[in-house]
């Protein structure tokens, strides 16, 4: 039995080796035999259109069933620019499958770039048009802690009337936040962040009741408290202030 099952296990794995061979002689594998010529596209379309998957994919139709390099075929559509990834496979004798994945976007990035809910950051032609998305700003290799500073701002936000929309840290490392209601926070040095506004909203309920309206501008960047601007007044330090100028 033993001598059998040997046997049959040799002859698979001699089959193994002559058949391409044979085939290659023959001409099985060339080029141009069996063409592929149909495209199946799986996708729920939103940003992404079938003309130009159709488009990235066609010059590399045409060739032989075995001779099409799936990986290019990959690397064409995933190039799109709304395209998070392609998953690509033959179905014989002349199919090309596709499965894309759309990128899904989760903030605006400096005003000209999107970020993906996976972490990427890609371009677009109408990257400002999506304004209804946070708007994020930061130096490029801080984007995963400006993202993490934005959740984090929502999170303190939450118990307040107060709806963030996006956050922003400049070269120097200072930090500010913008509010839906166009009103601005401006809290400075980065190591202080957590500190400044928890301060900043320990107060804040008390004193926005006397001023339904909202403020313009907030400053957190003082010792000891901050300042507040409020519509159709000049800026007047509120909570307990030390020193006449804020710190970055």
């Amino acid at each position: 039995m033993r001598g059998s099952i040997r046997l049959v296990a040799w002859c698979l794995a001699i089959a193994l080796v002559v058949l391409p061979i044979v085939g290659v002689l023959s001409g099985w594998f060339a080029a141009d035999r069996w063409p592929v010529t149909q495209l199946t596209v799986q996708a729920e379309f939103k940003h992404v259109s079938a003309d130009q998957v159709r488009a990235a994919v066609l010059p590399r139709l045409g060739k032989g069933f075995f001779a099409l390099n799936l990986d290019n075929v990959q690397k064409a559509v995933a190039a799109l620019p709304w395209v998070e990834s392609v998953e690509a496979s033959k179905r014989w004798p002349d199919t090309l499958l596709l499965r894309v994945y759309e990128r899904q976007p989760f903030a605006r990035w400096n005003a000209n770039a999107l970020i993906s809910r996976e972490g990427k950051v890609f371009s677009v032609p109408d990257a400002a048009d999506y304004n209804q998305l946070p708007d994020l700003h930061g130096p490029d290799d801080h984007l995963a802690e400006v993202v993490s500073f934005f959740a984090d701002v929502q999170k303190a936000f939450s118990g307040t009337h107060l709806k963030i929309t996006g956050v922003a840290l400049t070269d120097r490392g200072s930090w500010s936040v913008a509010t839906d209601s166009g009103a601005q926070i401006v809290i400075g040095d980065r190591n202080q962040a957590g500190r400044r506004l928890r301060r900043f909203l320990d107060v804040y309920p008390q004193v926005a009741a006397a001023h339904p309206q909202g403020f313009e501008y907030a400053d957190l960047r003082y010792t000891n408290g901050f300042a507040v601007k409020w519509p159709q007044a000049t800026a007047a330090p509120t909570a307990p202030t030390a020193g006449g100028t804020p710190r970055t």
